[in-house]
């Protein structure tokens, strides 16, 4: 006869999910093994073609490990093969932007669901994709999409709602300074990450539609590799963003090791306050999707719609408005040029 202690371990074995991870080495990785281990859940294998990802240690230090993407996806093949209780119920993406959506394939051949970091995808189409296969598999895609279950937000969205009748006028600005190394690395090159748009800027716009409905127009004012802003009229906003990773471009001096990013949301001249909370987002991100109430190509398709049409549009000659660091911008631009669209 089962003992209640067996009973209770079996069910908790039924109960926890096995996850395969790609891009360990990467910058957001640790959020996500954090988040598998915090949600009871055990981490099988991960891959990386940089082996720099002692962090596993930390969190799940027996978990196999793959250089090269063939071989990660034959032993996902393998497991599948094999008992129910061996094979990969889903894998997380901390790949590269551009690298997305082919892992995401992945994990639903094999017989996963997926959780991809942001952006799902780079190109609006390659959503319809990812649609299809999801129909064909029986498996779902999710994507992180953080800001949407943080607290402070998620109260100010309560507050949005109740005064939907009234058009907001918001003001973002996001600078976060990033050194040389990065137009070097794969986030400076516009086709593999969408560039400062997509890369950086596909947090707050998803954030911004979320609150305050789908964009009905868009005006670019400035277009440049480490900076660029305009204009959003949301369904019931008028938006003026500024998003840059030039340390220039901070409210204050830049001190390496020290603050190097500012981040400013007013919405009717009165800031809105998300500084703190961060630190157990993708936890939270786990938690919905393992219930059942992730964030899907749905939710995810707005914001990688907009940011396309962002990073596509050229900047116009006389916008509606600019946002107030563009002063600062054109002093730094001697006859308005590298992008800042004339007067």
């Amino acid at each position: 006869m089962e003992s209640a202690y067996d009973g209770f371990r079996r069910c908790n074995v039924q109960l926890m999910k096995n996850f395969a991870l790609t891009g360990a080495a990467g910058y957001i990785a640790p959020r996500h093994l954090k988040a598998i281990r915090d949600t009871g859940n055990r981490l099988v294998a991960a891959c990386d073609p940089h082996d720099a990802v002692g962090i596993l240690d930390s969190f799940f230090p027996d978990a196999a490990y793959f250089r090269e993407f063939e071989r990660f996806d034959r032993h996902l093949e393998l497991l599948r093969r094999r008992s129910p209780d061996d094979r990969v119920h889903m894998v997380s993406v901390c790949s590269p932007n551009h690298l997305h959506d082919a892992h995401v394939r992945t994990a639903l051949r094999v017989g996963a669901d997926a959780l991809c970091e942001k952006p799902l995808v780079l190109n609006p189409w390659n959503l319809d994709a990812l649609q299809d296969l999801e129909a064909e598999t029986g498996h779902r895609v999710s994507t992180a999409l953080q800001l949407r279950v943080h607290p402070a937000l998620v109260e100010l969205k309560k507050k949005v709602d109740a005064r939907a009748h009234r058009r907001a006028t918001v003001v973002l600005s996001y600078v976060t300074a990033r050194g040389t190394w990065y137009r070097y690395s794969w986030k400076g090159d516009e086709h593999k990450s969408g560039g400062v748009a997509t890369n950086i800027g596909i947090h707050f716009f998803d954030l911004l539609m979320w609150l305050f409905g789908a964009s009905r127009r868009e005006e670019v004012a400035l277009a440049e590799p480490t900076r660029i802003s305009g204009l959003l009229e949301l369904e019931r906003a008028d938006v003026l963003w500024f998003l840059s990773i030039d340390r220039n471009d901070l409210p204050f001096e830049a001190t390496p090791g020290h603050k190097t990013t500012f981040r400013s949301i007013t919405i009717d001249g009165e800031e809105v306050e998300f500084t703190e909370g961060f630190t157990d987002l993708h936890t939270r991100v786990y938690e919905e999707t393992l219930a059942g109430r992730g964030f899907g190509i749905a939710e995810a398709r707005p914001s990688i719609e907009l940011t396309h049409r962002v990073r596509n549009a050229a900047p116009t000659a006389r916008p509606a408005a600019r946002h107030p660091f563009l002063e600062k911008v054109r002093a730094t631009i001697p006859n308005a040029r590298n992008g800042l669209a004339p007067e």
